[in-house]
């Protein structure tokens, strides 16, 4: 865990009439390659008909134009691009996740994290269920299925699913005439609706995603509403909205693209702030202001804007590789920093510099920047982070389940610069963080900064969770203490 993992991204689109739906989710998948990399995936109805694909791998290795074409034509289609915050990363736990039920089929793809995860997949278990992966995706379908068979729509499968679900979800349910988007009542993380010129319906986890199929973005799906879509047109059932709405802070932050509008506000400008605050909190005897591509460039832009400092590009990015997590194990990790970033030697040489990026959570990567900067001749380095320190785990979709490999929690500020080499490190001030986007500073989550969760800790919270179920049944943790 050098840096903080991404979320995953979901899509979905129903057309007035058949078409290729399945292109239309590859070219919107692509557009949300930045929420994961690990695995992508496209289900298309066809007249009920389900025609799926999906494997470990980015959305241009996943799909070919034979894939794609096998898919065919359909009036909806839903996809899924993957970063695994539960479960292992391998081509089982690819979505979207297909269920053949008593009534018919279903296909569901889910971003974020439930905290009650653990629990319903015991209670499943118990009861006779038979799981096919280690994502917390699954436990939803099972539950939304369950609820289906008893009810007289897939709609109110739905709503009674949500009753049961805890922490963090949006996800999109395709039945044979109907699809359905769902964020939680918090509204963790975002959802977005829009429309083309040709009467499709266009769902997806940010606005990027429209964009990149020509749709116009009407607004967001609110936090507690279903979203059905059908031949009639689109219906709200808002019965769970109107709680405390919580959206994760780190989305403006990190995850989401720049371009992207999430409530209104625009990520670009949400970061450009953040860096301006930075400006205020720091004001530093320097030559050139950078940022680290990409997460750190509007942050280093608005720094630069508010100091006068220069802006200057500091690194080469490869265009060509994904991002730093993505690879398995810390050789690896560390080969693909090298690999990712070069510094542009003729803008640092006997320079000053000042570094802005997105975070820093365990420290080894800024620490091999700090040494890169270093060795192309900076004469000084001084770190800044756009995001406040982490000090806690998050539940509700970053990957951070523990305080265990967190800088933060275990170095002062002077002792973390030391560590990674700088000659001064800063943090985003907490209280800035909720004025990013130029409110009253309500309706953020920033658990993982000051540890104010929205709802109760998961009994488990670990990444792998469910893996250990891999174990003897005697050593299962739902079977201590039977006999």
């Amino acid at each position: 865990m050098s840096e903080i993992h991404e979320e995953c991204g979901v899509f979905g689109i129903f057309a007035p009439e058949k078409q290729d739906v399945a292109s239309t989710a590859y070219y919107a998948l692509f557009a949300l390659q930045h929420r994961g990399q690990e695995s992508a995936g496209i289900v298309v109805n066809d007249d009920g008909v389900f025609h799926t694909h999906k494997d470990a791998g980015l959305v241009n290795d996943v799909f070919t134009a034979d894939n794609l074409r096998r898919l065919g034509e359909g009036n909806m289609a839903i996809g899924h691009v993957r970063y695994s915050t539960t479960g292992a990363s391998g081509r089982e736990n690819a979505q979207p996740i297909v269920v053949n039920h008593l009534k018919g089929n279903m296909a569901l793809a889910h971003n974020g994290n439930l905290v009650n995860a653990y629990e319903l997949r015991s209670e499943l278990e118990s009861e006779g269920s038979i799981f096919h992966t280690t994502s917390d995706s699954e436990v939803i379908a099972y539950i939304v299925t369950k609820e289906r068979v008893k009810t007289r729509s897939i709609e109110e499968a739905v709503q009674n699913a949500m009753g049961k679900l805890k922490g963090a979800y949006s996800f999109l349910v395709m039945s044979p005439s109907k699809l359905i988007a769902v964020r939680d009542p918090a509204g963790f993380h975002p959802l977005c609706y829009g429309v083309r010129e040709d009467g499709s319906y266009i769902v997806a986890s940010e606005s990027c995603a429209l964009d990149a199929i020509g749709a116009k973005l009407v607004r967001e799906v609110e936090p507690g509403e279903m979203l059905i879509f059908t031949k009639n047109g689109v219906t709200s059932d808002r019965s769970l909205c109107g709680k405390p709405k919580h959206l994760c802070v780190f989305e403006y932050l990190y995850i989401a693209r720049p371009d992207s509008v999430i409530e209104g506000k625009s990520v670009h400008e949400a970061r450009k702030q953040a860096g301006r605050f930075l400006a205020e909190r720091y004001k530093i005897d320097a030559d050139i202001v950078i940022g680290v591509p990409d997460s750190g460039l509007d942050a280093a832009y608005g720094y630069a804007e508010a100091s006068g400092i220069p802006y200057g590009i500091g690194f080469i990015k490869n265009k060509y590789i994904g991002r730093t997590f993505i690879a398995p194990g810390q050789a690896a990790r560390e080969d693909r920093v090298r690999i990712k970033l070069n510094v542009l030697k003729s803008a640092i040489e006997g320079k000053r510099v000042i570094l802005v990026d997105d975070s820093i959570v365990r420290g080894t990567t800024c620490e091999r920047i700090v040494r890169m900067l270093r060795n192309a001749g900076a004469t000084e380095v001084h770190m800044l982070s756009s995001a406040p320190a982490f000090l806690n785990p998050c539940y509700y979709g970053t990957d951070i389940d523990s305080r265990d490999n967190l800088i933060a929690c275990h170095h002062t500020v002077p002792e973390i610069a030391k560590i990674i080499g700088a000659d001064s490190v800063g943090y985003l001030p907490l209280e800035k963080v909720a004025l990013l986007t130029g409110g009253d500073g309500s309706g953020f989550c920033t658990a993982c900064f000051d540890g104010n969760y929205p709802t109760e800790a998961p009994t488990l919270s670990d990444k792998s969770r469910f893996e250990r179920w891999e174990r003897p049944i005697s050593e299962n943790p739902k079977f201590r203490n039977k006999k």
